[in-house]
């Protein structure tokens, strides 16, 4: 019987399902119904395909927010989308507890003990957390929501830019046409036939748009969803043989911790299982893919989108080794095109900033901020900033970003979020937060700061104990370089290529 299964925990999906719509129940029940929105401050637990289904039979979007963001960063995004619920995990509710609104109503999950021991926290809930509601006793006291309901809306995933502040991408509900177009997509590029039966294994965060995607549509396909609580290289190898694991969604990132693996730790456990494992939102390095296809087999498939196109490109293990360093092929009906500077579009091989449209994703405008929307799109198309080219076959090659964003361990980075902060840093003049090439992650943060007075400048420790008060962790810059000045273009504006160009250089690898 497919399930929910988490360490020693199991769910079934007929028992998902019934409690979502109890959820759903609960959430109209309170006021909650079309466009409204459901947080989520939690880990991949039960509780977060809960309340995520059950938001979405209420018509309301479920909003999950990354929960290594700080309570400066959470606060923002509860009061951008205006959440009307937060589901917390019981451990993080400390963290938080001081910033969220009077008038959103909270709902906490005691933090299982697998996950508890993945990351070293108590699994008893904190004093001020067992006061509030507890999400199991509001939950079972609910009536079910038995009413016909449309096709749920995509969660509104919050994703940044160039303004440095988050954004929340805001959908419609799709048309039963575009329902259908993303069955059979998904079929595509994620591999999830609604006919086939399947054992997922999910450990990416599903406050990520991709995860996100991946991991509730195969819950609403009853699938079984294996949930390990952290990564860790061998123990998702020893996951896929003892649960007979046949799809996963991970990052190139995970790719390079299980080729480092000995030898011996690698042949230890049968794979045989797989099916379709497919990775994205992240460069994969031609050698780190050609490695693993060589070690699981032609199983290892790709895709390149983003949270405000959907997925438009697609690319198997065949063709991976067919054409080397393609992202994939556009998918039928789906459009990618490369235009000039000029805004003239380019022929096949020219390279140029990359606009895509996928016609089965409903189209999207930036929570209170459809001016934003405008400055991505081209008519129906929308780019995320990335330049490449395709070529005459129709696959898609990625050259550079024209946008700052880097992209660390699968995990999107806006520099100018974390520039926003430390400007406001006593002694600091000017900044600039760039990537930098990492063996592991891709690209790690390399920051420069310009100070006030170099005789007292703050110091590279200084920079990075004060980033980690405003911004989550992962955010830090792992290189900090205080500097008597920046170089800057003939408008006043620093010139990141300059500081950035020794970097990627030394790695042999352009910017």
């Amino acid at each position: 019987m497919s399930a929910l299964i988490s360490g020693d925990r199991r769910l079934s999906q007929a028992a998902l399902q019934e409690r979502a719509a109890k959820a759903a129940g609960g959430f109209r029940a309170l006021g909650i119904g079309i466009g409204d929105v459901v947080a989520l401050y939690m880990r991949n637990d039960f509780a977060f395909f809960e309340a995520s289904l059950g938001a979405g039979l209420a018509g309301a979007y479920a909003t999950p927010i990354n929960w290594h963001f700080t309570a400066e960063e959470t606060a923002y995004i509860l009061q951008d989308s205006e959440a009307k619920v937060l589901v917390v995990h019981g451990d993080l509710w400390p963290r938080i507890a001081g910033i969220v609104p009077e008038n959103v109503r909270v709902f906490i999950v005691p933090t299982p003990p697998e996950i508890a021991a993945a990351y070293g926290v108590a699994d008893i809930l904190p004093p001020e957390a067992a006061k509030l509601t507890q999400w199991e006793d509001w939950l079972l006291a609910q009536t079910p929501l038995r009413e016909d309901t449309p096709p749920p809306r995509n969660a509104m995933i919050y994703t940044s830019g160039t303004t440095g502040r988050p954004k929340g991408v805001r959908r419609a509900a799709p048309t039963p046409e575009q329902a259908a177009g993303n069955i059979v997509a998904a079929s595509t590029y994620f591999g999830l036939d609604p006919q086939e039966e399947k054992v997922i294994l999910m450990n990416g965060p599903m406050y990520h748009s991709a995860p996100n995607s991946y991991g509730m549509m195969a819950a609403r396909q009853g699938a079984t969803i294996v949930l390990q609580p952290r990564f860790d290289a061998e123990d998702m190898l020893a996951m896929i043989e003892r649960h007979r694991i046949t799809h996963m969604h991970i990052v190139p990132t995970m790719f390079v911790r299980l080729l480092k693996l000995p030898e011996a730790v690698k042949r230890k456990y049968d794979l045989s299982s797989l099916r379709n494992v497919v990775h994205g939102a992240a460069p994969c390095p031609r050698d780190v893919k050609l490695a693993m296809i060589d070690w699981w087999g032609p199983v290892i498939n790709e895709y390149y989108g983003s949270t405000e196109t959907g997925i438009a490109v697609w690319l198997s293990a065949a063709d991976a080794l067919r054409k080397p360093g393609s992202v994939g092929r556009i998918l039928p009906g789906c459009t990618v095109k490369a235009f000039g500077d000029d805004g003239r579009e380019l022929p096949p091989g020219e390279i140029g900033e990359l606009y895509i449209r996928a016609p089965y994703i409903p189209d999207f405008t930036y929570n209170k901020l459809d001016d934003k929307r405008r400055e991505v799109a081209r008519g129906e198309l929308v780019t995320v900033g990335d330049v490449g080219y395709v070529d005459a076959e129709g696959f898609v090659y990625l050259c550079d970003r024209k946008r700052d964003m880097v992209i660390s361990g699968g995990v999107n980075i806006y520099p100018a979020e974390i520039e926003a902060v430390l400007i406001g840093m006593p002694g600091v003049k000017d900044c600039a937060v760039f990537g930098i090439p990492d063996d592991e992650f891709g690209e790690s943060l390399c920051a420069y700061i310009e100070p006030d007075d170099m005789a007292a400048a703050p110091s590279p420790d200084a920079v990075r104990s004060f980033l980690a008060q405003h911004v989550a962790k992962y955010k830090v810059p792992k290189i900090v370089e205080v500097v008597s000045s920046l170089p800057r273009e003939d408008s006043g504006k620093i010139f990141k290529r300059k500081l950035r160009a020794p970097y990627w250089e030394k790695a042999g690898r352009s910017i």
